[in-house]
């Protein structure tokens, strides 16, 4: 309780030196570890201390405790969007900016807006909220982080449709790990505070194994630390050291394979404060009148993954795959170079004919490292 006071208190202390609007994010492993009761107690808190708070948008799951913690509380109504037939509700962001309270509590930060909405993710609402000097609370779990899938998703049972882009908690003036054991949790689950008795099976026979659970703790723990870590540099003034830092992943048309090494490469970017590059080398074989229409789909989406994710997308057309490399890094003053592991089709190529030797040594005499991915 004494941690939870200080980081209201910190937070407090952000809104009232604020001339841009301030972002604080719950950062839990999984959903029911009470992220959501944790910012409508905020809430309460920042009310008492003359802070003019509203509800942008909250998703209590019926959970008793959370509808609880929400009573008193101001709420913006939401907005009423028709679509195929059905009315559903969003957040009002319009309608918010108007208000412009002081601070907004905006759940579910990795949702996707009903098609009609103004923006398409709720992280983009919030970055516009920002933006309008207006300060933000959120909550997220750490699987939908986009540069995490290449990690988690062979081993969820599920995949996971919504992500946000791993820049959107780097850009959190504050990130608060809501913490709570795995043994708890499938206790809270079982005792039906998390979901309703006729779902609670079917999750424990899914997402809620221990095994996942534990791989999800351990991956929120390592964001927290690496949020704090660039977070320390800052306020110290001593990342300026990684700020020379630019990649460049070398991409081919495989879907999963190319989106892996994408997100990787996003994260360690990220890490770095580094800009990046996606190259894509369109063979002869992958000419527009020769490659397959399923690749030009996947090319398309990777590219736009890879903009989300603050990528710049490089297409270059040739047959001197080196060469390419070479010149882009070049052009680009590109520190490091990320590539696939050689069991890819498109590194395969790369690897074989002494054509990896050659890139290497070119390489090597411009100075620039390479890192091969899993």
């Amino acid at each position: 309780m004494e941690e939870q006071r200080k980081s209201a208190g910190h937070f407090l202390e952000l809104i009232k030196q604020s001339r841009r609007g301030k972002f604080k994010v719950y950062l839990g492993m999984c959903a029911g570890v009470g992220k959501t009761y944790r910012m409508l107690q905020e809430a309460h808190n920042l009310i008492r201390n003359g802070i003019d708070v509203q509800i942008a948008y909250i998703e209590t799951h019926d959970r008793i405790d959370t509808v609880g913690m929400l009573a008193d509380l101001p709420v913006i109504p939401r907005k009423t969007i028709f679509y195929k037939g059905n009315a559903l509700e969003e957040m009002d962001v319009d309608k918010v900016i108007q208000l412009h309270p002081d601070v907004v509590i905006v759940d579910e930060l990795a949702h996707t807006n009903v098609p009609g909405s103004k923006n398409e993710k709720r992280w983009q609402d919030v970055l516009e909220l920002l933006d309008a000097n207006i300060n933000v609370i959120s909550a997220v779990n750490i699987q939908h982080v986009e540069g995490l899938q290449a990690e988690i998703g062979d081993l969820l049972s599920v995949e996971v449709q919504e992500r946000i882009p791993d820049r959107i908690l780097h850009i959190a003036d504050e990130l608060i790990f809501v913490d709570i054991s795995v043994e708890d949790l499938i206790q809270r689950l079982k005792e039906g505070k998390i979901y309703k008795s006729d779902k609670i099976e079917r999750a424990l026979k899914n997402f809620f194994k221990s095994d996942q659970l534990l791989l999800l703790r351990e991956l929120a723990l390592k964001e927290l630390a690496g949020h704090a870590t660039k977070k320390h540099e800052r306020e110290n003034g001593s990342e300026r050291k990684y700020r020379a830092e630019r990649f460049m992943v070398c991409i081919g048309s495989n879907e999963k394979k190319a989106k892996n090494l994408i997100r990787r490469t996003a994260r360690l970017a990220s890490y770095y404060q580094a800009n990046w590059f996606v190259l894509y080398i369109q063979t002869p074989k992958e000419s527009a009148n020769k490659i397959a229409l399923d690749k030009q789909r996947y090319l398309i989406n990777n590219f736009k993954l890879a903009t989300e994710l603050g990528a710049e997308v490089l297409q270059v057309q040739g047959k001197d795959i080196p060469a390419h490399i070479v010149e882009q890094v070049i052009l680009r003053n590109i520190t490091t170079v990320c590539i696939g592991s050689p069991y890819l089709p498109f590194f395969r190529m790369l690897f074989s004919m002494g054509i990896f030797r050659r890139l290497l040594k070119k390489l090597e005499k411009i100075q620039v490292d390479l890192i091969i991915l899993s």
